[in-house]
């Protein structure tokens, strides 16, 4: 009995991983192969160009989750189909996640359905922050990053370095406004999706890191992948191993290509040598006499944290590996301090420069106030009507004002709608 469930969960994640694998795999090979031919005069391999719908990479874990999860007897089966095409298929969620457990999803939809105005008002009020992130800092962000990526290190190292740092809160801001709407729709129709991002950047690890970034994801291949290796129960060598796949696998879920399988075995690298070097660490703050857990202490290993991912992101906002290394390279050579002129060269004028660093300050600080206070838009909500009413209308006039739409521009869909 055991062998048929064993082949029949193989068959099921078969059935849901082949499909679009096979395209990624042979994309992937033939893409890295062709180089090599074209060099010895062979003919390129075609590439398939088979479609892929939006956000199959999200509702694929899903299924596959909900099905690992039956097998394992952690839920039950769901007798009604249309209430498993529904937790498959839910809209908030379906195209750029988070990837939803059925364990927490399932029971919400069996529920009577029924309209609460405090949960309608909670939800739309954590929309309108996700559409303050997307159309006021994630869009404005993009207009330095595009133009200095799209230069791939010719224009110098400080314009690397700027336009990095800007991506890595283009990406938080684009990816996390998507979850916070998602979210926000959701409760409204009562259902309440899992948080995907905890303030990440305030991270004093790596692996701190990963515990705030793209929770779904990330406890995804830790609950499936991970632990069924073997975790950190068998040792240091294979705790290492372990962590490498599992990166390994990450990058080659955002995308078949090597600068995403850098990222992953980047971040891979970062984790293992964090678990290796902590001891030591930790005895270099005794000898120095520096408590661990001081302000100037933590503040180091968040800028440190920071840092180490932010390098890692170059290879995930590149265009290809070339131009990645290029971009590395023009980091060791920053060359002088750009003038105003050399900055402005950058993508941004003055205003919008301005307005980004206000913005970035102001996600900073959001983030620090989550982590001290918990949900913002719960303590919104315990405040006096004409306070609620005078911040809502402050953010819909911050979106109207300050918003990146209108003639001239073209709109930017959120950036993993890819995967």
């Amino acid at each position: 009995m055991l062998i048929c469930l064993s082949i029949f969960l193989l068959y099921h994640i078969g059935r849901y991983c082949g499909y679009f694998s096979v395209r990624y795999c042979h994309n992937f090979f033939a893409q890295s192969a062709n180089g090599l031919l074209a060099a010895r005069g062979f003919p390129a391999v075609p590439l398939l160009g088979v479609l892929l719908p939006v956000g199959i990479s999200f509702y694929t874990f899903q299924a596959i989750g909900y099905t690992v999860d039956v097998y394992r007897g952690s839920v039950s089966a769901e007798q009604r189909f249309w209430r498993y095409l529904l937790f498959i298929s839910f809209f908030p969620q379906l195209v750029a996640g988070p990837i939803e457990r059925s364990g927490n999803i399932l029971p919400q939809l069996q529920l009577p359905a029924r309209f609460s105005y405090e949960r309608a008002k909670s939800g739309l009020v954590l929309m309108l922050w996700g559409y303050i992130q997307k159309m006021v800092v994630a869009d404005r962000l993009a207009l330095l990053a595009d133009t200095v990526y799209a230069q791939g290190g010719a224009l110098g190292g400080w314009a690397t370095a700027a336009a990095t740092v800007l991506f890595c809160f283009e990406l938080y801001c684009d990816f996390s406004s998507y979850t916070d709407i998602a979210r926000g729709a959701a409760r409204i129709l009562g259902v309440e999706l899992m948080e995907n991002f905890h303030s990440p950047f305030l991270s004093q690890s790596v692996a701190e890191f990963w515990r705030n970034w793209h929770i779904s994801l990330s406890s995804f291949f830790r609950d499936y992948l991970y632990i069924p290796l073997g975790g950190s129960r068998r040792g240091l060598a294979r705790t290492c191993v372990n962590t490498m796949v599992v990166f390994l696998c990450s990058g080659l879920w955002h995308g078949a290509a090597w600068t995403f399988v850098a990222w992953g075995l980047l971040h891979g690298l970062y984790l293992v040598c964090g678990r290796l070097t902590l001891p030591l660490r930790k005895r270099l703050y005794t000898a120095l006499r520096v408590p661990y857990g001081c302000l100037p202490a933590r503040l180091w290993r968040t800028a440190w944290t920071f840092a180490l991912v932010a390098f890692s992101m170059i290879f995930f906002r590149a265009g290809g590996m070339d131009a990645a290394l290029s971009m590395v390279r023009s980091l060791l050579r920053p060359g002088a301090f750009p003038d105003r002129e050399a900055v402005l060269a950058w993508g941004m004028d003055g205003p919008d420069l301005l307005l980004s660093a206000v913005c970035v300050a102001a996600v900073v600080l959001c983030d620090v106030l989550r982590r001290r206070w918990g949900s913002l838009s719960a303590r919104l909500l315990q405040k006096p009507l004409a306070v609620q009413w005078a911040v809502l209308l402050a953010g819909v006039l911050t979106v109207a004002i300050f918003g990146m739409y209108g003639e001239g521009y073209v709109e930017k869909p959120f950036i993993y709608f890819q995967f």
